[in-house]
């Protein structure tokens, strides 16, 4: 397994240009690293945590917590994402954060992280951008959600992981670790439990793509993509990912 400031590392350069100098102040940072099970809260709706989170392995999710007490899953995050950099600017979380399978997460104090800022504004610059890719997926979930086809819907967001984890290094050939339960797919895609099954068995007779055992599998990349109007220009990652 990687070391925390490594996955940082990785992660921040998929989007950001970092020197020598940036590299030794991430390197410099607390980093206190947890595991955690399987479908665990990490961070609550209503927290005010004073160090940030870092996917070390395993997936995330963030979510809304709705007052029916159901779920709305808002984003999947892999190994090397900040899923809640907002925090260091806001006072009070607006949303959860909780594990999708067993994942290990790593929190780095925010007053270091501020400090490290002011040493080195260009880590600074390279975090912020990263609320800024967040903010540019939301938009991305936003209209999936509310103007494709069920079938582009759930393509789409099959596309994204997939493009993301082969960019980042974290799939093994056609297949990445997924351990969603149908359920969460769907409170993540605002389907009825019956629409994921059967969206799911549309996308397996279309051969392109799987959701079987804790991994997506993708079999036809160029006909994923196509059924998922998936276009990658909106993660703004440097390295293209070699699919």
């Amino acid at each position: 397994m990687e070391k925390a400031h490594a996955v940082l590392v990785r992660n921040l350069a998929e989007h950001s240009d970092l020197t020598e100098n940036d590299i030794a102040e991430i390197g410099r940072l607390t980093c206190t690293a947890r595991n955690f099970e399987a479908n665990k809260d990490f961070i609550r709706q209503g927290d005010d945590p004073e160090a940030a989170a870092l996917v070390v392995s395993g997936v995330v999710a963030r979510y809304h917590l709705l007052q029916t007490g159901r779920r709305q899953y808002l984003s999947f995050h892999m190994s090397g994402d900040l899923p809640d950099a907002q925090g260091l600017f806001i006072e009070k979380m607006d949303h959860a954060l909780c594990t999708i399978g067993p994942a290990t997460v790593a929190f780095l104090p925010h007053k270091e992280l501020f400090l490290a800022f002011k040493r080195r504004p260009s880590v600074g610059f390279a975090i912020w951008r990263e609320t800024l890719l967040d903010a540019a997926i939301f938009r991305e979930a936003i209209t999936n959600n509310s103007a494709r086809p069920m079938r582009t819907r759930m393509a789409h967001l099959f596309c994204e992981l997939f493009y993301k984890a082969r960019a980042a290094g974290l799939s093994e050939g056609t297949k990445y670790p997924f351990p969603i339960s149908l359920l969460q797919l769907g409170e993540a895609l605002g389907m009825a439990i019956a629409t994921v099954n059967r969206t799911l068995q549309e996308l397996r007779r279309s051969g392109t793509a799987d959701l079987r055992d804790g991994e997506l599998i993708v079999l036809k990349w160029r006909e994923l993509q196509r059924l998922g109007d998936f276009d990658p220009a909106y993660l703004h990652l440097k390295r293209r990912s070699p699919v």
